[in-house]
């Protein structure tokens, strides 16, 4: 049984979504102050304040400013396969793309994963794509440390991000497995991505190896869940032997 509390807060939530959704507040906007809406909706401050939405991403509050709708996340499409974002969305999409790089051994999953002994050395590239001012994806990529890229990273504007994938190698590895998963973010990663731990994220781990099966790179990628959406292709191999047949 839900208690009075709750109930006053899905009350309050559920009619700022709707004028939200349906364009009576729009990008940008700013709310009444937090004493108007409890005043308003009969609660405390701090129900109301648990009640703004903060963790479906509707609302962002700018300290010493109030609260106001946040822009919506335009989505870009992600496919599968060879870790590369679609130009056709990515487009669309002013991102721009820092990445730091950071010398690492190998512990824990990452020894599984790269299938390596337990303190190989490894790179690993942070990567974080931003639209504007906030951030819409990030990827955390491992490369054994002998076959790490020596040209320098940067900043990249979306073209280049899009050219470069998620650090594909090149050329490109004999077999890629990609593991889809949806979940609710790490406090690490809700930090990053300035998002509520509420807010579920599509997390895609994916492992690329060799023709001898060496594997080259491991890629643990995390998109907020209504920034990105998935695509993979499965192209079917018809056994010939059986058409002649």
């Amino acid at each position: 049984m839900t208690d009075p509390m709750t109930s006053r807060r899905l009350v309050v939530a559920d009619d700022l979504r709707r004028q939200i959704t349906t364009g009576r507040l729009g990008p940008g906007d700013r709310l009444p102050s937090e004493s108007v809406l409890a005043d308003r909706y009969k609660v405390s401050t701090a129900t109301l304040r648990s009640a703004l939405l903060q963790g479906e991403g509707l609302v962002k509050k700018i300290h010493g400013k109030g609260n106001f709708v946040r822009h919506p996340m335009r989505k870009i499409m992600y496919v599968g396969g060879w870790g590369t974002l679609d130009p056709r969305t990515a487009a669309d999409v002013d991102l721009r793309v820092t990445v730091r790089t950071t010398a690492i051994h190998a512990r824990g999953h990452l020894t599984a994963l790269l299938r390596v002994a337990d303190g190989s050395p490894l790179t690993e590239f942070l990567r974080l794509s931003y639209e504007g001012e906030s951030p819409h994806s990030l990827a955390r990529i491992y490369v054994p440390q002998d076959l790490t890229p020596t040209t320098a990273f940067g900043d990249r504007p979306s073209g280049t991000w899009v050219q470069a994938g998620f650090s594909v190698p090149d050329p490109p590895p004999a077999e890629v497995r990609e593991t889809v998963s949806a979940r609710l973010p790490t406090p690490d990663e809700a930090t990053t991505l300035r998002i509520s731990t509420a807010l579920a994220v599509l997390a895609i781990t994916r492992v690329a190896a060799d023709n001898i099966g060496r594997v080259v790179e491991a890629a643990l990628l995390v998109f907020p869940g209504d920034r990105v959406d998935a695509v993979f292709n499965t192209h079917h191999v018809i056994d010939e032997r059986q058409t002649q047949r």
